[in-house]
Protein backbone atom coordinates (compact mmCIF):
# COMPACT_ATOMS: atom_id res chain seq x y z
CA UNK A 1 0.00 0.00 0.00
CA UNK A 2 2.28 2.73 -1.24
CA UNK A 3 0.04 5.79 -1.00
CA UNK A 4 -1.19 6.86 2.43
CA UNK A 5 -1.79 10.59 2.00
CA UNK A 6 -4.93 12.64 1.48
CA UNK A 7 -5.18 15.53 -0.93
CA UNK A 8 -7.42 18.55 -0.58
CA UNK A 9 -9.87 17.05 -3.07
CA UNK A 10 -10.34 13.93 -0.93
CA UNK A 11 -11.00 16.04 2.14
CA UNK A 12 -13.38 18.28 0.17
CA UNK A 13 -15.28 15.19 -0.97
CA UNK A 14 -15.54 13.92 2.63
CA UNK A 15 -16.83 17.29 3.83
CA UNK A 16 -19.26 17.47 0.89
CA UNK A 17 -20.74 14.12 1.92
CA UNK A 18 -21.19 15.40 5.48
CA UNK A 19 -22.88 18.57 4.17
CA UNK A 20 -25.20 16.58 1.90
CA UNK A 21 -26.28 14.34 4.76
CA UNK A 22 -26.79 17.33 7.06
CA UNK A 23 -29.02 18.95 4.45
CA UNK A 24 -30.90 15.69 3.96
CA UNK A 25 -31.38 15.46 7.71
CA UNK A 26 -32.58 19.07 7.87
CA UNK A 27 -35.06 18.98 4.99
CA UNK A 28 -36.06 15.36 4.37
CA UNK A 29 -35.73 13.81 7.83
CA UNK A 30 -37.26 16.84 9.56
CA UNK A 31 -34.37 17.29 12.05
CA UNK A 32 -35.05 14.06 13.92
CA UNK A 33 -31.92 13.38 15.96
CA UNK A 34 -32.30 9.61 15.69
CA UNK A 35 -31.96 9.90 11.91
CA UNK A 36 -28.43 11.30 12.30
CA UNK A 37 -27.13 8.53 14.56
CA UNK A 38 -26.21 5.91 11.90
CA UNK A 39 -24.35 8.43 9.76
CA UNK A 40 -22.48 10.04 12.67
CA UNK A 41 -21.46 6.72 14.22
CA UNK A 42 -20.28 5.30 10.90
CA UNK A 43 -18.43 8.57 10.21
CA UNK A 44 -16.60 8.26 13.54
CA UNK A 45 -15.88 4.62 12.74
CA UNK A 46 -14.39 5.62 9.38
CA UNK A 47 -12.15 8.14 11.11
CA UNK A 48 -11.09 5.58 13.68
CA UNK A 49 -10.44 2.96 11.00
CA UNK A 50 -8.27 5.35 8.99
CA UNK A 51 -6.31 6.54 12.00
CA UNK A 52 -5.89 3.05 13.45
CA UNK A 53 -5.38 0.75 10.49
CA UNK A 54 -4.15 2.76 7.50
CA UNK A 55 -0.78 1.46 6.49
CA UNK A 56 -1.11 -1.83 8.33
CA UNK A 57 -1.13 -5.03 6.33
CA UNK A 58 -4.61 -6.14 7.30
CA UNK A 59 -8.07 -6.36 5.76
CA UNK A 60 -9.11 -3.14 7.48
CA UNK A 61 -5.85 -1.48 6.42
CA UNK A 62 -6.50 -2.42 2.80
CA UNK A 63 -10.14 -1.24 3.00
CA UNK A 64 -9.11 2.14 4.40
CA UNK A 65 -6.34 2.46 1.81
CA UNK A 66 -8.78 1.70 -1.03
CA UNK A 67 -11.30 4.18 0.38
CA UNK A 68 -8.62 6.85 0.74
CA UNK A 69 -7.45 6.22 -2.82
CA UNK A 70 -11.03 6.52 -4.14
CA UNK A 71 -11.61 9.74 -2.18
CA UNK A 72 -8.36 11.20 -3.50
CA UNK A 73 -9.12 10.34 -7.12
CA UNK A 74 -12.73 11.54 -7.01
CA UNK A 75 -11.88 14.68 -5.05
CA UNK A 76 -8.90 15.52 -7.25
CA UNK A 77 -11.07 15.08 -10.33
CA UNK A 78 -13.75 17.33 -8.88
CA UNK A 79 -11.36 20.07 -7.81
CA UNK A 80 -8.91 20.06 -10.71
CA UNK A 81 -11.02 18.97 -13.67
CA UNK A 82 -14.41 20.02 -12.31
CA UNK A 83 -13.82 23.56 -11.07
CA UNK A 84 -10.23 24.30 -12.17
CA UNK A 85 -8.61 24.35 -8.72
CA UNK A 86 -5.68 22.49 -7.22
CA UNK A 87 -5.52 19.59 -4.80
CA UNK A 88 -2.36 19.76 -2.67
CA UNK A 89 -1.45 17.15 -0.09
CA UNK A 90 -2.97 17.97 3.34
CA UNK A 91 -1.96 14.86 5.28
CA UNK A 92 -0.92 15.26 8.88
CA UNK A 93 -1.78 12.06 10.71
CA UNK A 94 0.01 8.82 11.28
CA UNK A 95 -1.31 5.58 12.64
CA UNK A 96 -2.82 5.79 16.14
CA UNK A 97 -1.02 4.09 18.97
CA UNK A 98 -3.63 1.66 20.21
CA UNK A 99 -3.26 -0.86 22.99
CA UNK A 100 -4.10 -4.52 22.31
CA UNK A 101 -7.48 -3.87 23.95
CA UNK A 102 -7.96 -0.85 21.70
CA UNK A 103 -7.53 -3.05 18.65
CA UNK A 104 -10.14 -5.42 20.11
CA UNK A 105 -12.58 -2.51 20.26
CA UNK A 106 -11.83 -1.57 16.62
CA UNK A 107 -12.47 -5.22 15.70
CA UNK A 108 -15.77 -5.21 17.63
CA UNK A 109 -16.87 -1.91 16.04
CA UNK A 110 -16.09 -3.41 12.63
CA UNK A 111 -18.25 -6.44 13.42
CA UNK A 112 -21.09 -4.18 14.61
CA UNK A 113 -20.91 -2.05 11.45
CA UNK A 114 -21.11 -5.15 9.25
CA UNK A 115 -23.99 -6.55 11.33
CA UNK A 116 -25.91 -3.27 11.01
CA UNK A 117 -25.22 -3.27 7.28
CA UNK A 118 -26.47 -6.81 6.87
CA UNK A 119 -29.38 -7.16 9.30
CA UNK A 120 -30.70 -3.76 10.42
CA UNK A 121 -33.58 -3.10 8.03
CA UNK A 122 -34.39 0.35 9.42
CA UNK A 123 -30.80 1.61 9.08
CA UNK A 124 -30.14 2.68 5.48
CA UNK A 125 -26.97 1.06 4.17
CA UNK A 126 -26.22 4.22 2.21
CA UNK A 127 -25.91 6.18 5.45
CA UNK A 128 -23.50 3.64 6.88
CA UNK A 129 -21.39 3.54 3.72
CA UNK A 130 -21.35 7.30 3.21
CA UNK A 131 -20.54 7.93 6.86
CA UNK A 132 -17.62 5.51 6.89
CA UNK A 133 -16.35 6.81 3.53
CA UNK A 134 -16.50 10.44 4.64
CA UNK A 135 -14.84 9.55 7.93
CA UNK A 136 -11.89 7.96 6.15
CA UNK A 137 -11.70 10.89 3.73
CA UNK A 138 -11.41 13.57 6.40
CA UNK A 139 -9.53 11.62 9.08
CA UNK A 140 -6.00 12.30 7.85
CA UNK A 141 -6.35 16.01 7.11
CA UNK A 142 -4.24 18.31 9.22
CA UNK A 143 -7.00 19.83 11.32
CA UNK A 144 -9.26 16.83 11.75
CA UNK A 145 -6.45 14.40 12.55
CA UNK A 146 -5.09 16.62 15.27
CA UNK A 147 -8.48 17.14 16.88
CA UNK A 148 -9.98 13.67 16.41
CA UNK A 149 -7.03 11.36 17.01
CA UNK A 150 -6.65 12.03 20.72
CA UNK A 151 -10.28 11.54 21.82
CA UNK A 152 -10.87 8.63 19.43
CA UNK A 153 -7.67 6.85 20.40
CA UNK A 154 -8.08 7.52 24.09
CA UNK A 155 -11.71 6.39 24.12
CA UNK A 156 -10.96 3.19 22.25
CA UNK A 157 -7.97 2.43 24.47
CA UNK A 158 -10.10 3.05 27.58
CA UNK A 159 -12.83 0.72 26.31
CA UNK A 160 -10.11 -1.78 25.42
CA UNK A 161 -8.64 -1.61 28.93
CA UNK A 162 -12.10 -2.31 30.34
CA UNK A 163 -12.60 -5.20 27.89
CA UNK A 164 -9.19 -6.68 28.67
CA UNK A 165 -9.80 -6.37 32.42
CA UNK A 166 -13.22 -7.98 32.14
CA UNK A 167 -12.29 -10.89 29.90
CA UNK A 168 -8.56 -11.51 30.30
Amino acid sequence: MPYMAINLGGVALGVAIVLVFLLRWWFKEKRQWAALVPFVLSHLYGMLAALAALGSFSALGFATWATLWAANVAGYTGLVWGVGGTAPNVTRAHQLALTPGGYVIVFLFTAVLFALWKWAPRVPNGKLAAGAFSGVAVALSGTVAGVAAVPLGSSVNLLGAWFTGAFA
